[in-house]
């Protein structure tokens, strides 16, 4: 904790009216570079430093950023964006058209871990300095809604410094260092340590609080956060443990900030390994009827009543109500043992098998508590599950290698609509298509192949959701994944904090007003 002495050289140091923020979370972003870290924890670091032709608003609705205007173009074949004037990346370079070609070519590369966003691009095109045009393939009217976290580079700054494209493997020059046009810019960066920024004057825009200067830490001891908050030496911490919402609630000066975020917490199976890593000969998760067993061997209700205190609902799909496309065509999974034993019996695994079990302990409210549970019930059915936790820093490169069988996941739709997961989740993987990207276990159907373009081109609601309902039904009969629930959102804030609590759970420095 800092001294009284430090806090008082602090306070003068910063201009009337400025504040600090000191905020935590349990999950420190991979990376600073917007291209190789398709995850919330970097598009909410990086939202206040790095800017996109459009943002979300209070609201979540799409408005201007660093595009002023955008409309179709005649018949759908495109979209045309109205460049903002007079825009400048922390570094001082002017903000173009060409960077948003160069930003383009590289978030859609090969080596993005953004490129499934452009899916359907043909090419974009310059018209002048302040208009650029993209080309779908298809008309997509919700391409503008799919590229709200897409962020704009600059092109010169990025090939001075050898970061022409993203490397998610080794990392380069934009993996610790950022050079945006945002509210915000980094000034020093220790990675799993310590991130501080500071407010950038020279941006562009009027809507920000008085939060001139920020230091986030990364604590992973959730128990660490609370005391951190409680003895005021934090401003802010995200999550705050389940149990201890009410002892935060009733503390003096400090409040909690709860919603229900838009991430539906699910399984997911080896579909297409030929073999587990565990050992033993084939893949028993080929067999639909094992899948749907391991789903009904799961009771999501006892652990949303005690893991998740009552804070959750059960999830039915890969999106939550509420959201465009939400399908009520399929209803939660029954939690039936016994079922779920004559399913394995039925498959010819009534002895069960051993495979590998993967789950965060880091990255989502109460992860390695559910999985615990989770791993009890399928114990209880047969089954023998080879348990392991691990830090989201090394989870994510143990899933892109395919070092695992069934395993945990959180899937937030960036767009807010079902053709977000369909296309990360669902799509068979193919890079070339720039689709399936965190499609970890190789799950593939040619009838949801066939049904994701036509539900992206489609413009007439009716006609749209009926081919979501097809999708959804299928995807659940086969088990694709099992959803398990949606989960919620609390934060412990500095009492009189006015702070925006987002449901894709980004953190909006600029929205922040510190009390006095």
């Amino acid at each position: 904790m800092r001294s009284i002495l430090t806090v008082a050289i602090l306070a003068a140091a910063l201009p009337a009216g400025a504040a600090e923020l000191r905020f935590a979370t349990t999950s420190d972003p991979n990376t600073l570079d917007p291209n190789a870290g398709n995850s919330a924890p970097v598009f909410s670091l990086l939202g206040n430093v790095y800017e996109g032709l459009v943002r979300r608003g209070r609201g979540m609705e799409i408005e201007p950023a660093l595009a002023t205007a955008w409309e179709p173009i005649d018949g759908g074949a495109g979209w045309r964006f109205t460049l903002r004037e007079g825009v400048k990346f922390h570094g001082g370079e002017d903000f173009t058209a060409e960077d948003v070609l160069f930003s383009y070519e590289r978030a859609s590369s090969e080596q993005s871990d953004t490129s499934s966003w452009f899916a359907g691009v043909d090419r974009v095109e310059i018209v002048d300095p302040t208009t650029v045009e993209f080309y779908t393939e298809t008309p997509n009217p919700i391409f503008v809604d799919g590229i709200a976290n897409w962020m704009m580079m600059d092109q010169g700054w990025a090939e001075t410094n050898g970061a022409e494209r993203p490397n998610i493997e080794q990392g380069n020059f934009a993996t610790l260092n950022a050079n945006g046009t945002g509210p915000y810019r980094i000034t020093e960066r220790q990675p799993g340590l310590k991130t501080e920024l500071e407010a950038f004057d020279g941006w562009w825009g009027e809507d920000r609080g008085n939060v001139t200067s920020v230091v986030y830490t990364p604590v992973q001891n959730s128990a660490t956060a609370v005391a951190a908050l409680l003895s005021g030496e934090l401003d802010l911490i995200e999550p705050v443990p389940l149990q201890d919402v009410r002892r935060v609630a009733d503390a003096d000066g400090v409040d909690t900030i709860q919603g229900i975020e838009a991430r539906v917490i699910m399984l997911g199976f080896p579909h297409d390994a030929d073999a587990l890593i565990a050992g033993g000969e084939g893949n028993p998760f080929a067999d639909v009827r094992v899948r749907q067993a391991v789903a009904k061997a799961i009771n999501v209700p006892a652990i949303l009543q005690t893991v998740m205190r009552g804070s959750a609902e059960q999830a039915t799909q890969l999106i939550g109500p509420g959201l465009r496309g939400f399908s009520e065509a399929v209803g939660p999974t029954e939690y039936d043992p016994e079922g779920a034993k004559a399913l394995l019996a039925e498959a010819g695994y009534g002895d069960g098998f051993a495979f590998s079990f993967k789950c965060t302990n880091d990255r989502y409210l109460n992860d390695e508590a559910v999985c615990t549970a989770i791993n009890t019930m399928l114990a209880q059915v047969g089954l023998k599950p080879l348990f392991e936790t691990m830090p989201v820093a090394n989870y994510w490169p143990a899933l892109r290698a395919e070092d695992h069988d069934m395993y945990l996941l959180g899937w937030s739709p960036g767009t807010f609509d079902a053709e977000h997961p369909i296309r990360f989740l669902l799509a068979t993987p193919d890079e070339e298509a720039k689709l399936g990207s965190w499609n970890f276990g190789g799950y593939s159907n040619a009838r949801v192949d066939e049904l994701l373009p036509q539900i992206q081109a489609e413009i007439d609601e009716t006609a749209r959701q009926a081919m979501i309902d097809e999708l959804v039904q299928i995807t659940s009969d086969e088990m694709a994944y099992v959803p398990l629930y949606i989960q919620p959102l609390v934060w412990g804030v500095k009492a009189g904090m006015e702070v925006v609590q987002r449901p894709d759970n980004f953190l909006v420095l600029r929205w922040i007003e510190m009390p006095e």
